[in-house]
């Protein structure tokens, strides 16, 4: 079975590292012959390209393609050439599923595919492109762009069920189409975390510090300024208590001067970029996560927490529902209210067997769920009848 997955750039996030753990997963099927197209992996976010390339090194020189043109932002011109390359690849290929990621390649991969004459065309939603987030020019844009590729796609995979019910909701697809598979993880690492003293020093936390972490991209909607906004209310309640910050991104630096304003200097340490193979040792240290994410389907950042049972406070965003029970494994929040964020991480600080009983809940939930074993076979099977209905033999 010929799969090629496509993806619109390789940066250090969770659907990045989803794709890349699935072809490795599925190459060690008897019949599977995997191929990757990306466009540049440009940002501050750090690239996963050599992973990739590694992942590749032993193959042939085309498995692994990157397209100059494939971009992030919406340029026509560019956009029309990565469409025309795109084709060209596939023609060559001859894939029999194509395997889409991420909001451009989705869109583009899926229209090239369909060119082409791949016989099944898959889409993974990883996030929204459209939902309240947006304005209503930019909703009605990416909204017809999905109606429009969704004509030439088979099935798509979520993430999350709220990303079905989204796009159930504004007419695109039906019901049968869509498979939630959960964006499963080498478990092992987030396991075995344990509150690694010496990483402390390193970072300048002392082992009483109460430390709130963040896992994500300093991004728009990623909800940095809201957690800050909600340390600066319990800090005078829990002076010892600290915040801090596992990635970088483009609003670091608005985020550094917000937190010189609230005079809470010293007290949030930014560790910068971490290589995925390390996230899980700054889980361990810390003593919950917090995510005031206004979007994405289903953070990565939620399960790996709960695999190092740790407890977890999240805004109610797409799916955060489905892994962040509440009273269960954790706390969801309101949307918008720092309020009610700073008094559930107020009432953790306070309360260690609140937070050993969330944390032994939220790592049984992920041990069952989040295998990677387990999302590369619920993939693998929906590969296997979309085949079988083409007529594809492995």
């Amino acid at each position: 079975m010929r799969v090629t997955h496509i993806i619109t750039r390789l940066v250090v996030g969770g659907a990045q590292e989803n794709t890349l753990a699935t072809i490795r997963g599925l190459r060690q099927k008897p019949d599977g012959e995997l191929k990757l197209i990306s466009g540049p992996s440009v940002g501050q976010e750090g690239s996963l390209e050599k992973t990739a390339r590694e992942m590749f090194s032993n193959t042939s020189a085309n498995d692994f393609t990157i397209i100059p043109e494939l971009v992030r932002p919406v340029h026509p011109l560019r956009d029309f050439i990565a469409l025309r390359k795109l084709e060209k690849l596939l023609r060559e290929q001859k894939p029999d599923i194509v395997h889409t990621h991420s909001g451009k390649a989705g869109i583009l991969g899926r229209l090239a595919a369909k060119r082409a004459g791949v016989p099944v065309i898959i889409h993974h939603i990883h996030g929204p492109s459209f939902g309240p987030f947006q304005g209503a020019i930019a909703n009605f844009i990416y909204t017809a762009a999905e109606k429009y590729a969704a004509r030439v796609t088979d099935h798509f995979f979520c993430s999350a069920e709220a990303m079905t019910k989204l796009y159930l909701t504004v007419g695109i697809g039906r019901p049968e189409m869509f498979t939630r598979i959960f964006s499963g993880f080498d478990l092992k690492p987030f396991l075995n975390a344990t509150n690694d003293l010496e990483l402390r020093q390193q970072l300048g936390l002392e082992e009483n510090h109460f430390v709130i972490g963040k896992i994500a991209r300093i991004f728009k909607l990623k909800g940095h300024a809201d957690l800050v906004n909600a340390f600066s209310k319990i800090l005078p309640q829990v002076p010892h208590a600290r915040l801090l910050f596992v990635g970088d991104g483009s609003l670091r630096g608005e985020i550094e001067n917000q937190i010189h304003a609230l005079s809470l200097d010293g007290k949030v340490i930014f560790t910068g970029l971490v290589p995925p193979g390390e996230v899980a040792r700054h889980v361990g240290i810390m003593d919950c996560v917090a995510h005031l994410s206004y979007r994405e389907a289903l953070s990565r950042a939620l399960p790996q927490a709960l695999a190092a049972g740790k407890p977890i406070v999240a805004y109610d965003f797409d799916g955060a529902d489905e892994i962040c029970r509440e009273n269960e494994t954790g706390f969801l929040i309101r949307t918008g209210d720092t309020k009610a964020a700073a008094e559930k991480l107020l009432l953790l600080a306070r309360d260690p067997e609140l937070r050993s009983k969330f944390g032994r809940a939220g790592t049984d939930f992920v041990r069952e769920n989040f295998s990677v074993e387990k999302m590369v076979k619920a993939q693998y099977t929906v590969y296997q009848q979309l085949a079988a209905q083409r007529g594809i033999r492995a």
